[in-house]
């Protein structure tokens, strides 16, 4: 019995052995490989001019903004414009109760009257060159109050513009805040931008950009960049610019949110269909794989500016690069690709 078993397991796995040698003679090595390629489709990537637009967005604000008050805490005798009315530099705007200014005026001429006396005393050896000069001084006080005084009591507009806001009536008590009137100078208008500090060297004033509003969809408004901020903000890493738009019509009104185009011309860059760019999930960083002797490899790169289909890479890709377009979701960093042609 002994020996019958021993002979029934040998011939046994010879015949396991032989089985398992006919099963790796049915898939030849070379065949095998070339299954497990994953297939792709490239195209590739040359560079070409790309106009250098950035696109920016703002609000409209007014080239200037005046609160019309009083320093003076009083009587509103009389409001001479409502919101919406156009004025212009120098008009009255407000008149406020004149009392203090009547005392002012009486108490500034009767100084004055003194003055002369005194100066009269001494000259006749009555009085002194220490009483003349403290008068003196008086007058130059009360002269000053009674500007001041003016100034606050009959309240003229320090530019053309238009009043946008009134939060008080004629006969209110003014308390000192908020403005009796707002003026803002509407023609021109400006916009105020935050661009990237990669550009500061490349903005200049004068630049010429182009607007567009929301409310406004098929016109394009002409602007200059009057103002660049000479600072960096250092939690954005941008600076601020001050765009100066015409307003002649009265078109563009503060509040209005607007979008800025720059142009930088052109300059040669690697273009790539949208379809090659992968977002990785949960980041800001882009890929795209590139094939070299059948092998797609991974390439982190920076995206420019969208023109339709296609990205502008600002680095990451060579010149001529084979770019998959095609198959790039069953890809990982080396893996053996066969191109579709």
């Amino acid at each position: 019995m002994r020996v019958l078993s021993k002979v029934t397991i040998t011939a046994g796995l010879v015949y396991l052995s032989a089985c398992g040698g006919v099963k790796e003679q049915a898939t030849p090595d070379g065949a095998a490989a070339e299954n497990a390629k994953v297939l792709v489709k490239v195209q590739k990537v040359i560079e070409q001019p790309v106009e250098q637009l950035i696109e920016l967005t703002g609000n409209v604000q007014a080239f200037k903004s005046n609160d019309i008050a009083s320093t003076v805490p009083g009587r509103i005798d009389q409001i001479f414009a409502e919101v919406g009315d156009h004025v212009h530099k120098g008009q009255m705007l407000v008149q406020m109760d004149r009392t203090n200014l009547l005392q002012a005026k009486i108490q500034l001429q009767n100084i004055e009257k003194e003055l002369a006396r005194v100066d009269t005393l001494r000259r006749m050896g009555s009085a002194t060159q220490q009483q003349l000069d403290q008068l003196t001084a008086q007058v130059d006080v009360a002269r000053e109050a009674l500007r001041n005084l003016e100034e606050n009591t009959t309240l003229l507009s320090p530019i053309d513009g238009v009043v946008t806001a009134r939060n008080f009536d004629a006969k209110n008590i003014y308390p000192g805040t908020p403005a009796i009137l707002n003026v803002q100078q509407i023609s021109p208008v400006k916009v105020l931008v935050n661009i990237s500090e990669a550009y500061f060297a490349r903005v200049k004033t004068g630049m010429e950009v182009k607007i567009r509003l929301d409310v406004y969809p098929d016109k394009v408004f002409n602007g200059k960049i009057l103002l660049v901020y000479p600072t960096i903000h250092q939690a954005t890493r941008t600076f601020t610019t001050e765009i100066s738009i015409p307003n002649n019509d009265m078109t563009l009104r503060p509040g209005m949110f607007a979008r800025v185009e720059l142009n930088f011309g052109t300059m040669n860059h690697i273009v790539v269909p949208d379809m090659a760019v992968i977002k990785q999930m949960g980041t800001n960083n882009k890929f795209v794989f590139v094939v070299e002797n059948d092998i797609a490899y991974q390439k982190k790169v920076e995206i420019g500016r969208r023109d339709g289909t296609s990205y502008e890479l600002l680095s990451g890709v060579d010149n001529g690069a084979d770019v998959v377009v095609a198959g790039k979701e069953k890809l990982l960093d080396g893996t053996a690709v066969t191109v579709q042609r």
